[in-house]
């Protein structure tokens, strides 16, 4: 029966068509509480087929973040071809910063203000969670600040596992109390390693982050099922509305703990 089976088995490729490489923009400036947050990178890629298991990597372009003073930061293709240093960025909370990328004869631009974080104040562990009551689940605390409007991003990273957990979160209902991110592995055991960031993130982009998280979640893989959609960021070619890049250009203040299962 073995042999029957195994006979049955064909690798069919399928022939797909290809489109126009997009550039994939990834610029996510991240100021970490404590420290001076002058180094910042931004990576620049393409598109490709869906059989390609090489990832282009764009190089020779123009990239740079101007501020409402219109302090220019300059960031240089390092000797990792298409990514992009900045050694002495100066995050300022709520301040606008304005991207400008320059590539093949088009500029890409987008504009986004610095978010602040509540700072995580303690790290919980309970050993009785999830839907079974039999898993050890990890609460991340933190205070909301009040009479104001905050967004967040959680993103949980485990030693067990490759894939990381990222969630959005909105203050509409816990405003200026204590409130918490929590853990979705259900495998966690003693010993584990977790790291967690909050990330505090504008309207925009909580809604941006919304949509992927959503479609990230909900892409089963099977064969009939709808491609997931396009999602649109926050950058626009403005020398061509038409070919539009992927990505999002975000600036946050983070808080990060890392705790070991007990």
């Amino acid at each position: 029966m073995a042999l029957f089976l195994n006979s049955c088995e064909d690798v069919i490729p399928v022939d797909l068509n290809k489109a126009a490489p997009k550039l994939v923009i990834e610029a996510s400036i991240n100021w970490k509480k404590g420290t001076s947050g002058n180094q910042q990178k931004i990576t620049l890629t393409t598109t490709t087929d869906f059989y390609s298991a090489i990832i282009p990597k764009v190089s020779g372009a123009i990239v740079y973040i101007k501020n409402s003073s219109n302090t220019i930061f300059n960031f240089t293709e390092s000797v990792i071809k298409g990514e992009y240093v900045c050694t002495n960025f100066i995050p300022v909370l709520n301040e606008m910063y304005t991207l400008t990328i320059i590539s093949n004869g088009a500029t890409y631009s987008a504009s986004e203000s610095l978010k602040s974080v509540a700072p995580i104040t303690e790290v919980i562990q309970n050993n009785n969670g999830g839907f079974t009551g039999n898993s050890i689940e990890i609460k991340t605390y933190y205070l909301d600040p009040a009479n104001e409007k905050n967004y967040y991003l959680y993103k949980y990273v485990y030693s067990n596992q490759v894939k990381s957990n990222f969630y959005v979160d909105q203050d509409e209902f816990f405003n200026g109390n204590k409130f918490f991110s929590i853990s979705q592995n259900n495998d966690l055991k003693v010993g584990d390693k977790i790291e967690v960031i909050h990330y505090g993130i504008s309207k925009a982009y909580y809604n941006y982050m919304s949509v992927l998280v959503s479609i990230a979640g909900n892409n089963g893989g099977g064969p009939f099922q709808s491609p997931p959609a396009t999602v649109r960021g926050n950058i626009v070619n403005t020398t061509n509305s038409a070919d539009y890049p992927l990505g999002y250009f975000s600036v946050s203040e983070v808080d990060i703990k890392n705790y070991t299962i007990q």
